[in-house]
């Protein structure tokens, strides 16, 4: 055997290895990616794990007009003449979410994130006396971030005032008459006891330069459930620390058919401690970080009816003890799956707000003249 055919020989035996080696890194489909179908579609196994993951999200698009105080009605100021003009409020919404979730001998261990992005213009309440309303990126934020294990969650969570009892409806603007504060980090315990009951404890931080509690001492939600096939029944309760306030409200579900369903929620609550200087009652709401409605009532009460599996219409109307009242309807398309279509009627009554009570249509807040104001929206998403 000569050199040249030793090389050759050598050449060959190494693209031969090399060819074997790129074939073995290839992974296999079936075995790389595995479908964990335990906790429903759209879960698999993180590979090399026992954790099953679930990534989706959605895409949504707005398109708003009406009176301010019913939509955040927008306004801009005219280029040419420097007057303010009425336009449309948009926005682009991108959300992703993720879930995980693994089996333990403490039980479920589970995780939930969720990151919003917007773009899109909305007025700066902030300056009411020169209202912009710039398109632009917009409130990138951490909608939820918790860990559960079993029935105990910690993390960043909506508050349990609001999600243990439900939203009011399946409109777009629930929030006409507000029904409470969101953005909180929580400890909360969660116990199911069969037989159709469900409670819930959570100790809560609050949100903001108000509802962030100001010493060691937490806001504290206690609620109660009775869950049966014609409905539910449920109760919230909720102490604000920074006030010594209590709020609470109770809730009715009701399946009259397959094809309607009907709520009504009622909720009341102090103002707690007020300080001497009535302008400085509670904070910016005059309400403190649960109670967010006008006076010490408030009720949210509304149907769905599902003329079939692709169209819907929801109704809510609210209304509280300052004579605040909303209507809101609108009728919901699944156009194919996973996209739907909704189209909003809006109608919002401002009654009397005093001091310091939000009122996004009056600009100095104080014993403002009663105000209709309707709108519309329309939006796009594509969930995944």
């Amino acid at each position: 055997m000569n050199f040249t055919s030793l090389l050759l020989g050598s050449a060959a035996i190494l693209i031969a290895v090399s060819d074997a080696r790129a074939v073995d890194a290839e992974p296999d489909a079936g075995e790389y990616v595995k479908i964990c179908d335990v906790y429903g579609a759209g879960f698999f196994y993180i590979p090399g794990t026992e954790t099953c993951l679930r990534i989706g999200g959605y895409v949504r698009y707005d398109i708003a007009l009406g009176d301010v105080g019913s939509l955040d009605g927008a306004k801009a100021t005219d280029h040419e003449g420097g007057s303010t003009n009425a336009t449309w409020k948009k926005n682009a919404r991108f959300t992703v979410k993720t879930w995980t979730n693994r089996e333990t001998e403490f039980g479920t261990l589970k995780t939930y994130t969720e990151t919003r992005m917007n773009f899109g213009n909305r007025n700066d309440y902030s300056d009411p006396g020169s209202p912009q309303n710039y398109a632009s990126d917009r409130d990138l934020g951490l909608t939820f971030a918790w860990v559960q294990l079993g029935d105990l969650r910690i993390g960043k969570d909506w508050s349990a005032f609001d999600m243990f009892i439900g939203y009011p409806g399946n409109v777009l603007n629930q929030m006409l008459v507000p029904y409470g504060d969101f953005e909180t980090n929580v400890i909360q315990y969660y116990f199911d006891a069969g037989d159709g009951f469900s409670a819930v404890v959570s100790l809560e931080e609050g949100e903001g330069v108000i509802g962030t509690i100001d010493s060691y001492v937490p806001h504290v939600v206690g609620g109660l459930k009775y869950t049966q096939q014609w409905g539910a029944i449920t109760g919230v309760a909720a102490y604000d620390s920074n006030y010594g306030s209590v709020a609470g409200k109770v809730r009715v579900d009701v399946n009259v058919a397959n094809e309607l369903s009907l709520f009504g929620m009622f909720g009341y609550g102090s103002n707690g401690k007020l300080k001497d200087d009535s302008t400085n009652a509670i904070d910016a709401h005059g309400r403190g970080f649960y109670k967010t409605w006008g006076g010490k009532w408030a009720f949210w009460t509304g149907a769905t009816y599902k003329f079939n599996e692709t169209t819907s219409f929801n109704l809510q109307v609210s209304g509280d003890q300052l004579k605040n009242y909303g209507v809101a309807m609108n009728v919901a398309y699944t156009l194919i799956p996973d996209f739907t279509v909704t189209v909003e009627v809006d109608y919002d009554h401002c009654g009397y707000f005093g001091v310091g009570m939000v009122s996004p249509s009056k600009v100095n807040w104080t014993n403002a003249d009663k105000n209709n104001s309707v709108g519309g929206i329309v939006r796009f998403q594509r969930s995944f």
